[in-house]
C-alpha cells in the first residue's frame, strides 16, 4: 500500500486509492464485487440527473474481457491481462436532437471515480487507462456515434510489483506525488494561493 502523503488526514478510501499495474490473477472479482462497482457508478451525481455514463465490462475468462484487452495499447496490454475485470467507460456526447450533450465527460468522470472508490472499499485496486484504441472499442461493441469511449479501467487484486518489467517496476515503486495545494487552489486571484 502507498497511502497518500496529505497535509491533513483523508478518508481511508481516498488515502489508499492508487493505480497499481501489478495485479494478481487471484482472487477473481466476485459477482457481488462486480455488481457493487456499477451500483456505485450508477449513484454518481450528474448534471440534471442526466446520467451520461455507460460501461462495457467483462471479467477475466469472458469474451468481453478478451475484446477489451485486445483494444489496449502495447504498454497496457502486458500487465492488464491479470486484471479480474476490464471496464470501458463511455460518455454520452450528443442529445436526442444531435446537439452537444452538456457535461457528459464530467458525468462519466464522476461515475468512474465512484467505481474506483468502491473497488477500494471492496479490497480491490483499479487502474484507469487512456492507452487504448477507441475506434477498435467502438467497432468491437457497436458503440453508437452519440457516445464516446474514453477510458478503460483494470480492476482486480493487487499483485507483486517485482513481477513487472523493469520500467513498470520503477513506476510501481516510485513515491506517489501530487501538485502542492499552494499551486492548486487560488484565493484572491489566479496564482494567489488560498493556502
Amino acid at each position: 500500500m502507498k497511502p497518500a502523503d496529505s497535509s491533513v488526514p483523508l478518508h481511508p478510501l481516498l488515502a489508499e486509492r492508487w493505480s497499481p499495474r501489478a495485479l494478481s490473477p487471484d482472487p477473481a472479482v466476485t459477482d457481488k464485487q462486480f455488481t457493487a462497482l456499477f451500483e456505485a457508478a450508477r449513484w454518481a451525481p450528474s448534471w440534471g440527473n442526466t446520467q451520461p455514463a455507460r460501461f462495457v465490462a467483462g471479467r477475466r475468462g469472458e469474451t468481453t474481457f478478451d475484446k477489451l484487452h485486445a483494444t489496449l495499447s502495447r504498454g497496457n496490454h502486458g500487465w492488464a491481462g491479470n486484471a479480474g475485470a476490464l471496464v470501458l467507460g463511455v460518455a454520452r456526447k450528443l442529445d436526442e436532437e444531435g446537439e452537444p450533450f452538456p457535461y457528459g465527460e464530467y458525468g462519466l468522470g464522476l461515475a468512474v471515480e465512484n467505481l474506483v472508490l468502491q473497488a477500494v472499499a471492496e479490497g480491490l485496486v483499479a487502474h484507469q487507462m487512456a492507452g487504448f484504441d477507441r475506434d477498435a472499442a467502438r467497432q468491437a461493441f457497436g458503440i453508437p456515434a452519440d457516445y464516446e469511449p474514453l477510458v478503460v479501467i483494470a480492476v482486480g487484486a493487487q499483485g507483486d510489483g517485482d513481477e513487472l518489467p523493469e520500467r513498470l517496476r520503477e513506476k510501481e515503486n516510485a513515491p506517489r506525488q501530487r501538485v502542492a495545494l499552494e499551486e492548486l487552489v487560488f484565493g484572491e486571484g489566479w496564482n494567489s494561493s488560498a493556502f
